[in-house]
């Protein structure tokens, strides 16, 4: 059969199942497809085909060599039933606690989870859980390595599901990198550079090197972010030469990186402009901070990833201003004027302080400097602080520390209109489960939209995040605010309490077999 006839022939049997199942509800005798048994025998064919994955071959075809043997434990029982509900499709299950809760939320923590605990799933649920993760690329990664040889038997038969071949696994030979370097989707060549590049940084700078002439500048960009991981001063020789990239944005990406390494030739040049733009002076009423940016933007700034003209609305000097201040070392300010608290508490005028501080936002995120991120959120986000700047700089700071001072601000806001942007943003930076107090600081900022008249759709984003981040000890306090809350409210409190409630039994679903073991 050529691969034509067999799109055909899959295409026919997803056009024929609906014909049947419209046939079975309505009757042969109003829907004369076929007799009653040829009904029965054409649904048996085709379930067949659809829970096998397979396509349809020619008859009297060679057998098919089984898959190869998968050492791995099962899943448990119940998670396995679990991992059926939670899977779309006509094969799966909806009822139970599971129609009150956010099934859609939970597959992706589910499957992470069940990847983390080396299960593989039974053969059975490998075609739907490969076609969910076809529909969703979040997914690939754990369904692949969950369906394991399985997985790669059927998509080598299957093409729907190729994806799974061009995915890496834990074991994968050096030849099968290479195949997906060479013939994988952008996304899965990406994939792989990163992967390599914590693996061994030397061999993703290599690789980078020899093909680098060959590729888009699209993708030169994006190949380019993926040396932010483990970035060393053995990247800077190569780095140097890219900045004469003839892709602008290229150019300013290997700026950007050059500037994280302190010891860098470039971002000693930006240290130098930097002291010349930025000085301290002593003035009657005491040291302040005197600001002269520049004038004109040379060729030595043009190379260096400054751009000549502004894309953002500021103006050209302080634009430039903000670049070279981004990409100084933050540890030139601390030699020439102090710690982050006392250089950020000196006089400047009105005109330049939101830009130095803008800049220097951008500076610590750029460097992972704790102590300037700290300092900068120090009393809560600047005025006028973008919610995405002040959760940069939220991400630099250790997970608790980032969970206190979120829940310290949600406490100080309401969630209106106008903070509502800013509490998704900083939410998303607090990594899962979120720790008690933020937890509670949630709440009470949820109890506090729906006791002033919000709707609960509008806080979609932020509720999204709390089903994924609350811990399942929440879903007490959920109920008492579903009992005093109107309809609307009372409903949504419910369906997250139910969405809590089941993420937690399905993680102890899955650590069933090691909870065993801790007992015995």
């Amino acid at each position: 059969m050529t691969r034509l006839q067999e799109q055909q022939s899959a295409q026919d049997v997803a056009a024929a199942w609906p014909d049947l199942v419209t046939a079975a509800l309505l009757g042969t005798d109003r829907r004369p497809l076929a007799t009653a048994p040829e009904l029965l025998d054409q649904a048996a064919l085709q379930a067949v085909q659809r829970r096998s994955g397979l396509r349809a071959g020619p008859a009297g075809a060679a057998a098919v060599a089984p898959a190869p043997e998968d050492p791995r434990p099962p899943l448990p029982e119940p998670a396995a039933r679990r991992l059926a509900m939670l899977l779309p499709g006509p094969d799966a299950s909806s009822g139970g606690s599971g129609s009150l809760a956010n099934i859609s939320e939970l597959l992706p923590q589910y499957l992470t989870a069940a990847a983390g605990h080396g299960y593989r799933v039974p053969s059975a649920l490998v075609p739907p859980l490969l076609d969910a993760a076809r529909a969703r690329s979040e997914l690939r990664g754990d369904a692949a390595q969950l369906a394991g040889p399985l997985g790669r038997w059927l998509a080598e038969r299957n093409p729907d599901w190729r994806y799974v071949l061009r995915t890496p696994l834990p074991g994968d030979s050096d030849q099968a990198d290479e195949r997906l370097w060479q013939e994988g989707l952008f996304a899965e060549r990406v994939t792989h550079l990163t992967r390599l590049r914590r693996r061994d940084p030397a061999a993703a700078r290599e690789l980078l090197r020899t093909c680098w002439s060959t590729e888009r500048a699209e993708d030169r960009l994006l190949f380019l972010d993926a040396l932010q991981e483990r970035l060393s001063a053995e990247d800077e020789p190569w780095l140097e030469t890219v900045l004469s990239d003839r892709s602008k944005n290229v150019r300013l990406t290997a700026a950007e990186l050059l500037s994280t390494l302190p010891g860098s030739a470039l971002a000693r040049r930006m240290a130098e402009r930097a002291r010349a733009a930025v000085r301290l002076t002593d003035t009657a009423d005491g040291p302040r901070l005197t600001v002269h940016p520049p004038t004109a933007c040379d060729a030595a700034m043009l190379r260096d990833g400054i751009p000549a003209t502004s894309p953002t609305g500021r103006s050209e000097r302080a634009f430039w201003l903000g670049e070279i201040l981004a990409a100084t070392p933050l540890e030139t300010w601390r030699r020439d004027l102090g710690s982050p608290a006392e250089v950020l508490a000196l006089p400047v005028s009105d005109t330049w302080a939101a830009e130095l501080r803008e800049a220097w936002s951008r500076a610590a995120v750029r460097q992972n400097d704790t102590g300037w991120a700290r300092a900068l959120l120090a009393g809560g986000p600047a005025t006028g602080q973008a919610a995405g700047g002040a959760a940069k700089l939220l991400g630099v700071l250790p997970p608790l520390e980032r969970a206190e001072w979120t829940a310290a601000y949600l406490d100080r806001h309401s969630l209106d209109a106008h903070s509502l942007g800013e509490a998704f943003q900083l939410l998303v930076a607090c990594p899962a489960p979120w720790p008690e107090p933020l937890g509670r600081a949630v709440l009470r900022a949820l109890a506090r939209v729906a006791d002033g008249g919000g709707y609960p759709w509008s806080h979609s984003g932020v509720l999204g995040v709390a089903e994924r981040a609350l811990a399942p000890e929440s879903a007490g306090a959920l109920d008492a605010l579903a009992a005093g809350a109107g309809s609307a409210w009372a409903e949504m409190f419910t369906r997250l309490a139910a969405t809590l409630r089941l993420r937690a039994t399905m993680l102890a679903e899955l650590a069933e077999p090691a909870a065993a073991v801790e007992r015995l």
